[in-house]
């Protein structure tokens, strides 16, 4: 029987946890003294590893860099093919041949504390208000393409980057946090994304944090952005979240003259140049979709109305006719949007905050969504329509904000390949749901899959 003590010591650079080992029988352990250690400096005397061993009697220590085991303090090396089960769990690892059968099968691992569950269908801890950072990274784990990537850190191993970068922290943390989500050999079902948020906090400048609640869709932007950045993407190159998540769209843009302006004055304006609708291409990882305003009277019950809208009316927005305002500082604008490509993985985010100098309001519209056989093609291109051989797509994850808009809480349903059912998950709960209740949540951000067979390259 292995006992993680909980108590960690550390000894910079290096850091030692303390293990307790009870074994049973022996299975050929052998207590072999190390002849050259170059961290044995890092357990003397003087080190925390080697005082604490003393003061409290513990004296199996896991160095975390290296994974080897040392008895304090007499000092030497344990080898031991039970102690296999901490390292694994430590830094877990997949071959080509197990991550290609993720998704064909179903089959419920059990963890050391004797309960079930399904790798990647796991909770996550909520350290204080750290909720709208677990369900993004829940969302993302369950994206195959990008999963199976941080899954060998081989992909991304010999990424360089420059000296005193701190951002490919971002990507070491998400691919630990991967393959702990993944792992079949789990001591818990659950896993804390304590290290990943503390990269977060640090690669972010304290803009997202642990200890306070935080918008899920700024952190996705923010995130995605700096994963894309972090792995050696620019503007011109690739990486593997341009290859998964991004699109492509014209905007039409047509600049409006001073609403206070006389009649004469408008028209004169609107005949020069500058005011005339002008067209650019961009790309994007996720598309924006706009409620309708929502009503502030009650129904004769006197209680609030709870307004609902077809998906395909807010997706209005990308069929190159609609137009809407767009106000700046100092002018305003009429813009129109119509897709050009279409990625293999779609995002979507419902804006249902509205933010001014005084409190943020939330918009409490359901949007009536199908679960599967959602067809893009109309928002299209004529070029792109001819191009784009698959255009729809189903949906693969669905984050949800409950309560109000500084104090509420998130939820996230995620689709799992292998069973064909839904789960959802909200902190360390895990429940199977049913997908006709996945439509009356108040939805916030989706991730759509295309029947798209995505290889990556």
């Amino acid at each position: 029987m292995l006992l993680l003590q909980s108590c960690t010591c550390i000894s910079s650079p290096v850091v030692f946890a303390e293990v307790r080992v009870k074994v049973g029988r022996s299975h050929g352990v052998e207590d072999r003294r190390s002849r050259h250690c170059p961290d044995r400096e890092r357990r003397g005397q003087k080190s925390h590893a080697y005082i604490h061993s003393v003061q409290f009697a513990h004296h199996v220590f896991l160095n975390l860099h290296t994974l080897k085991f040392y008895c304090l303090p007499d000092n030497y090396e344990i080898i031991d093919s039970s102690l296999e089960d901490i390292t694994y769990v430590l830094k877990p690892t997949f071959t080509k041949q197990h991550i290609s059968g993720l998704d064909k099968h179903g089959k419920l691992y059990r963890a050391y504390d004797g309960t079930t569950y399904l790798p990647g269908i796991v909770g996550l801890n909520n350290i204080k208000a750290n909720d709208y950072a677990n369900v993004v990274l829940q969302a993302l784990s369950n994206v195959p393409p990008l999963r199976n990537y941080f899954l060998e850190e081989e992909n991304y191993r010999r990424i360089r980057r420059p000296p005193g970068d701190i951002m490919f922290l971002l990507v070491q943390r998400f691919g630990e946090l991967m393959r702990k989500l993944w792992n079949p050999r789990n001591f818990k079902a659950h896993v804390s994304p304590h290290e990943m948020l503390q990269a977060v906090v640090l690669c972010s400048k304290k803009t997202f944090q642990i200890t306070k609640q935080g918008d899920a869709v700024d952190f996705l932007s923010w995130f995605l952005n700096a994963l894309h950045g972090a792995l050696g993407g620019t503007k011109k190159k690739s990486s593997i979240l341009t290859k998964v998540f991004q699109g492509s769209m014209r905007i039409f843009s047509k600049k409006l003259p001073h609403p206070d302006l006389p009649p004469e004055e408008k028209e004169a304006l609107l005949l020069k140049d500058e005011y005339q609708e002008e067209m650019s291409e961009s790309t994007f990882l996720y598309l924006t979709l706009d409620l309708p305003t929502a009503p502030l009277y009650k129904d004769e019950k006197e209680q609030l109305i709870i307004p609902q809208v077809p998906l395909f009316n807010i997706l209005a927005k990308f069929n190159g006719n609609n137009e809407k305002e767009y106000k700046t500082y100092k002018e305003n604008f009429l813009k129109r949007f119509q897709l050009t490509k279409l990625p293999p993985y779609l995002i979507f985010c419902i804006k249902r905050f509205t933010k001014n100098n005084f409190f943020v309001e939330k918009n409490p519209t359901i949007v009536n969504f199908p679960i599967t056989n959602v067809d893009l093609r109309e928002y299209l291109t004529e070029e792109a329509q001819v191009t784009e051989k698959i255009t729809t797509y189903d949906l693969v994850a669905n984050i949800v904000h409950d309560g109000k808009p500084t104090e509420g809480s998130y939820r996230i349903h995620v689709l799992h390949h292998g069973t064909g059912k839904w789960y959802e998950l909200q902190d360390l709960q895990v429940i199977d749901i049913l997908p006709q209740m996945i439509t009356l949540s108040e939805a916030y951000i989706q991730v759509c899959c295309s029947f798209l067979t995505f290889v990556i390259r």
